[in-house]
């Protein structure tokens, strides 16, 4: 008879260190077989054949693989549909349990209800804990119990609540001989799975301290290089929250509460599931949209004739990043010079972006939007000139990426700034003036 083993499934925790669940799991008493899932599911919905994210979790993946090989273990990396991976895994392994680290977005729920379900058919179960955030789910709420929709007082709490225990590392590193030991696997070829790779490099997830102890006078820059650029780490789970948070409360408050707001997100999303879909203030949806597809191309492949936006626009298509103070701008700018659903933007830059955070995406947008949780006024419009004078006064990164400003190859601006502000404030108060029938409150207001 085999060995019982459990398994470790990797998800958004791509690192052996001070990883909280693998830690449970390398001391639990049984050789661990990790497990990665290239979920067909999610890569069915990618449209670029040669997503920098999918390259970037290979890479991850690979080097994850050559540090196995060293102790005579090897990850189990599959792709498929998780339910039919985790049916074939448990014909192949005496599985007694699975550990795993939370992950708080609806798709995921489901997926781990599904696959707790399969388990326990078996005599298995799901078993996850807290590893990509210092609290969650009802851990940071208000005194009624429910979640707040304010970031200010919810952060407040967050700190007030904070202990060392908290933050804390956990030397899961130490455990790696608790590895089911087997021969090295081949990592699937991204050709394999109907992809390419992408040829650009990514940056690294050593946090730099410099740039940190200047976060609060640089980050809004984006000429400088005074973000951490660190995103696509998060993500992943490449680097860990708990280090992140330990450093930032030695070096720069105002970069702490950048982690704190991502916390807040993520849990926003927890409690309201229906964001990914819906304005968190249901009566922006009766908002009526222009949503012109020639300017939405336009803004896309920045040619609005608005420097900053094209620049920012153009910097996503190139690099899969843009920095933060140009996403609020260029975000605005569809939304409010061009009268187009936050949705569409939303989506764009969910295909794009590197770091792409459905908690953080979805409520930013929102934000912008005016019609989510903590949300901007309406009547909060951005003047790209503006924001180019106050934040690139000297037109280094537009220049950067818009190369033909200022000459007569560049375009003539989409719309009037002064045109579109009175157009949204209309159509915005339009909206929220509306004398709903009963009918279409049922529909709109309907959980």
């Amino acid at each position: 008879m085999q060995t019982p083993v459990h398994i470790f499934w990797f998800r958004r925790d791509l690192r052996f260190d001070d990883n909280y669940g693998l830690f449970r799991a390398l001391s639990a008493g049984l050789p661990v077989v990790p497990v990665f899932i290239f979920d067909k599911e999610i890569l069915d919905y990618l449209e670029d054949r040669d997503d920098r994210r999918l390259t970037f979790i290979h890479d991850t993946l690979t080097q994850l693989q050559g540090q196995l090989a060293t102790r005579g273990s090897s990850l189990d990396i599959r792709y498929g549909k998780p339910l039919e991976v985790f049916a074939q895994l448990l014909s192949e392994y005496p599985v007694r349990a699975v550990f795993a680290n939370h992950d708080y977005e609806p798709y995921a729920a489901a997926r781990d209800g599904a696959v707790n379900a399969l388990l326990l058919q078996q005599g298995a179960s799901l078993i996850t804990f807290k590893d990509q955030v210092i609290f969650e789910k009802d851990e940071v709420v208000k005194n009624d119990g429910l979640p707040y929709g304010v970031y200010t007082p919810y952060s407040k709490k967050w700190k007030l609540q904070l202990q060392p225990a908290h933050y804390q590392s956990f030397d899961s590193l130490g455990l790696m001989d608790n590895f089911y030991r087997q021969p090295e696997r081949p990592v699937p070829a991204l050709e394999a799975m109907g992809f390419t790779r992408h040829p650009d490099a990514f940056p690294g997830n050593v946090l730099n301290e410099a740039v940190v102890k200047l976060y609060h006078q640089q980050r809004d820059f984006p000429a400088l290089p005074g973000t951490t650029q660190l995103g696509v780490h998060l993500r992943f789970g490449t680097v860990s929250i708990r280090r992140l948070v330990a450093q930032a409360l030695q070096l720069n408050e105002t970069f702490l509460g950048e982690l704190i707001w991502r916390e807040f997100f993520m849990q926003l999303l927890w409690h309201y599931p229906r964001l990914v879909h819906e304005c968190h203030k249901r009566e922006y949806e009766a908002i009526r949209w222009r949503n012109d597809e020639k300017e939405f191309e336009a803004w896309c492949e920045g040619r609005t004739g608005y420097p900053i936006v094209d620049a920012g626009m153009r910097e996503l298509n190139a690099t899969g990043f843009m920095h933060n103070r140009v996403r609020m701008v260029v975000a605005s700018f569809l939304i409010k010079h061009l009268l187009i659903d936050w949705r569409l933007g939303e989506g764009y830059f969910a295909r794009k972006l590197l770091d792409f955070d459905l908690s953080a995406n979805n409520c930013n947008w929102q934000w912008v939007a005016g019609c989510g949780c903590d949300a901007a006024p309406y009547f909060r419009i951005f003047n790209p000139a503006s924001q180019a004078k106050k934040f690139d006064g000297q037109d280094q990164y537009i220049k950067r990426w818009v190369p033909e400003y200022k000459t007569r190859d560049y375009v003539l601006p989409i719309v009037d700034h002064e045109f579109a502000r009175k157009r949204c404030l209309a159509a915005y108060k339009e909206a929220l003036q509306m004398k709903m029938t009963p009918q279409s409150a049922n529909k709109l207001f309907a959980d």
